[in-house]
């Protein structure tokens, strides 16, 4: 969006007829801008951790990027819909610490029934999708499991229902940001993982502790690689 505006008036300014003051931001701007950044951040953060624990997978997604892109030229946007194990890992990594662990709230309209619960009205709700994305009595096999193959199987139900899978929340007030947020997730991890061997410094596991916040954060970032 930044780069676009620049862009724009970099040209303006080369026909010498702007002077440029300022652009109007909406607040829908602001908000993709600073909400999105951050919780695409958080991910990727989520996303190379996963990868370093299991280095097969990490192995097999570069695999997969040196057979469709090579190793010519950088990985582009228009690749990433033939980068199919990619773009599960990035699911894979949305089901196991989604951007936002609860939904927004909502207040029920009249008394009602959730989940064998009896609701009166005006008592206000709200959905776990953390606990959603590993409840294995719902269509998650070893929910704890990091495994992107879940989302490749093609008799598999994962992800292609309605409700059980949810990252950006679902229908009309579902998350503005969602095609940013996996278009810039696709294309960082893509590069990261074209461009560097990525290795832990020490033989042990990444702690994958979560911290409080409302997009999820990891208590220990990754701060200590070997890349080359």
């Amino acid at each position: 969006m930044v780069e676009i505006e620049l862009k724009k008036v970099a040209a303006k300014d080369q026909q010498g007829d702007v002077e440029y003051t300022g652009y109007p931001l909406s607040v829908k701007d602001v908000v993709l801008t600073l909400t999105g950044s951050d919780s695409t951040s958080i991910t990727l953060t989520w996303a190379v951790s996963l990868l370093l624990n299991n280095p097969a997978t990490l192995k097999a997604a570069q695999e997969e990027i040196d057979n469709c892109v090579g190793k010519g030229r950088w990985v582009e946007e228009s690749d990433i819909r033939n980068l199919n194990y990619l773009q599960a890992i990035a699911k894979e990594t949305h089901r196991l610490y989604p951007r936002a662990p609860l939904t927004r709230i909502r207040e029920a309209r009249e008394d009602c029934f959730v989940g064998g619960y009896r609701v009166e009205k005006g008592i206000r709700l709200l959905v776990n999708i953390w606990k959603l994305h590993r409840d294995p009595m719902i269509i998650w096999p070893d929910p704890k499991t990091f495994k992107p193959e879940r989302f490749m199987e093609e008799e598999s139900q994962c992800g292609k229902g309605d409700f059980e899978y949810i990252p950006f929340i679902s229908g009309r007030r579902s998350c503005p940001g969602i095609n940013l947020d996996l278009r810039v997730v696709h294309i960082v991890l893509a590069r990261l993982l074209q461009g560097f061997e990525l290795r832990k410094v020490s033989g042990e596991p990444l702690d994958m502790a979560e911290g409080p916040g409302l997009a999820l954060p990891k208590i220990n970032p990754v701060d200590k690689l070997d890349y080359f």
